[in-house]
């Protein structure tokens, strides 16, 4: 046997048992590492996914206010519009120049106009069937002309905004 070899199992195994819990550790802290890990990105993703719905409602309410102001400016503008109709049926319409009334005819069909650009849409037509999601029946008269359940007269003309009814159209209807 060769003496020059100092061999100490004692040493080894302590040296073993050490770099084992070291390693042990190492891998405790890991754990905890990828645990934080996840809960910085958990967090970190509610907080993305929270900016994108306060941004998506800031925009919706930013639409829907300026929704609401386009309809108060609407039914601001529509009661010339019935000033223009109710004209346009007296008998004094009439007597009034063709200069005249060709000057507020085209005014009239400038705010009509306006309105159509802007989504709003004016209806009612005589003839049509009463849809009381869209006409108020102000009387149901039987001297009318036309089928039964139709408009016979228009009173005031209805106006939407895609399928939003902003006001309804006020008629007389054939019983």
């Amino acid at each position: 046997m060769n003496d020059d070899v100092d061999f100490e199992p004692e040493d080894e195994l302590n040296a073993a048992d050490s770099l084992k819990a070291r390693l042990q550790r190492l891998k405790e802290e890991l754990g905890r590492a990828k645990k934080e890990r996840q809960e910085y990105l958990d967090g970190w993703q509610r907080a993305k996914a929270d900016a994108i719905n306060v941004r998506k409602d800031a925009e919706a309410r930013a639409a829907r206010s300026a929704e609401l102001l386009r309809e108060e400016l609407v039914h601001d503008i529509i009661p010339a519009l019935d000033s223009f109709d109710m004209a346009a049926l007296s008998e004094a319409w009439t007597n009034v120049s063709d200069g005249f009334r060709s000057g507020m005819e085209m005014v009239q069909n400038q705010l009509l106009g306006a309105l159509k650009r802007h989504g709003i849409e004016r209806f009612g037509k005589v003839g049509e069937r009463v849809d009381h999601a869209l006409h108020e029946v102000a009387e149901e008269r039987d001297d009318m002309p036309g089928e039964s359940g139709t408009v016979a007269r228009i009173l005031r003309y209805g106006y939407r905004s895609g399928n939003r009814v902003l006001r309804a159209a006020q008629v007389i209807a054939k019983k």
